[in-house]
């Protein structure tokens, strides 16, 4: 089956907004040809933002074709381990909880707030 990979918020709009260089929309182009794999938590941070009509759809029809991972049991309590382990938001720890339960790399730009993980791959499609 291969890697697996998460994909954050800012990557998700990043991407559909073209942001990213050709090699990250390369990159990005190979994950999204297969079923994306988001958290819950990219869904309502992406959805929740106030985007124009055209671009709101854009987002929708993207979250539409992707796999949406829920806030299961696993992910809660590896989420409170990192809350506790390590300095980080609430919505960041729950989608690095989410990698690290299934076993996926995690696609983001926030590489400075996730990096010092222990067991979490980060991969910044800005830098390919």
């Amino acid at each position: 089956m291969g890697t697996q990979y998460l994909i954050d918020s800012n990557a998700v709009i990043d991407y559909l907004s073209g942001k990213l260089p050709p090699n990250g929309m390369t990159f990005m182009d190979g994950i999204v040809n297969e079923v994306p794999k988001v958290s819950v938590i990219t869904k309502i941070e992406v959805l929740g933002y106030n985007a124009p009509p055209t671009a709101y759809q854009l987002l929708a029809d993207f979250m539409n074709d992707s796999d949406i991972l829920e806030l299961a049991e696993p992910v809660v309590n590896q989420t409170i381990d990192l809350r506790k382990q390590y300095k980080i938001k609430l919505p960041d720890a729950i989608i690095a909880a989410t990698a690290l339960v299934h076993g996926f790399e995690l696609v983001s730009r926030n590489t400075s707030d996730l990096k010092n993980i222990s067991g979490l791959t980060v991969i910044d499609p800005h830098s390919l």
